[in-house]
């Protein structure tokens, strides 16, 4: 058993199966998503942790049950008579008779001075994850994307001061009307710069030179999963371009299970490792379907 992806969901799954007596494999590259943010929230019993030590943690948890951790990148993935073949950096390559792809997606961030440095700091995108944390203080959103407006409706829940920042020209008078009625204050232009003094967060620059102070900037990202893995192997896909799966993570290709951000945007750490333990149930009962089979098939020719 494979698994691509040793994050929150990779590790959930890992478990599973490593409890389960399955011969587990999981490869991960070492780059989380959440790596860049110093704790981690919403998680019972682990909020306020660091990203890194729930997964130094769910690790050691997954070892100690047998199942083997291999910090390397998968190349490619290919289907062979007896399952899938996985092959890695270098030219390693592993075999295995399901897979269950866990690698998450990308932030696509807009192009602005300092934005991306500042990411998972004071510049932020789930407010459930990082609201209170900034609650009550100057918070922004950056808007103009679809749905914007709706987001800043949400982040509007932790602060009495909030700033929307827009192009000019992309509100609806019906929008508008809504951001007044909460209180959202509404800046119209092109957002050039972010300010920072003292590794903190000090205000918004606008083209023009006009500065907005701010402590905190909510940025809706453009999320991009990592599913190029499935994608090759001829997964099916969504019209916006995100892989399918069944209520128990499986993919139209048989045998190519998937869980977590890399068919879940919304899903945040703890949501990723439960889909992702809900899969491994499943993938056993398939393994184990299969086991009947061929005992059956050994019982019937040797009988």
């Amino acid at each position: 058993m494979a698994i691509i992806g040793g994050g929150a969901a990779g590790l959930s799954a890992a478990l599973v199966l490593s409890r389960a007596r399955r011969s587990v494999l999981v490869v991960d590259a070492g780059a989380p998503r959440n790596g860049p943010a110093a704790h981690m929230h919403g998680y019972l019993s682990r909020d306020g942790m660091a990203p890194a030590e729930l997964l130094k943690v769910g690790r050691a948890e997954v070892r100690h049950y047998g199942g083997d951790i291999l910090d390397a990148t998968v190349d490619g993935l290919t289907e062979d008579r007896t399952g899938f073949e996985v092959t890695l950096t270098g030219g390693l390559r592993r075999t295995a008779r399901r897979v269950l792809v866990t690698t998450g997606l990308r932030d696509e961030l807009p192009d602005i001075t300092g934005l991306r440095q500042r990411w998972a700091r004071d510049v932020l995108h789930c407010p459930y994850c990082h609201g209170h944390e900034v609650r009550d203080r100057q918070l922004g959103v950056l808007g103009g994307s679809p749905g914007a407006v709706r987001y800043a409706q949400i982040v509007r829940q932790w602060t009495h001061d909030l700033v929307y920042f827009t192009p000019p020209g992309t509100l609806t008078a019906a929008e508008r009307t809504q951001l007044t009625a909460r209180a959202i204050g509404v800046v119209e232009g092109a957002v050039e710069q972010l300010l920072v003094n003292d590794d903190r967060l000090r205000g918004v620059r606008l083209a023009g030179g006009r500065v907005v102070p701010r402590d905190a900037l909510f940025v809706p990202p453009t999320f991009v999963p990592n599913n190029h893995l499935l994608t090759g192997l001829g997964c099916a896909v969504d019209d916006d371009g995100w892989v399918t799966t069944d209520p128990t993570g499986r993919t139209s290709v048989p045998g190519v299970w998937a869980a977590g951000n890399v068919v879940d945007p919304r899903a945040q750490v703890i949501t990723a490792a439960g889909a992702a333990s809900a899969a491994a149930i499943a993938l056993n009962a398939d393994l184990v379907g299969e086991d009947v089979r061929s005992a059956v098939d050994a019982y019937q020719h040797t009988s």
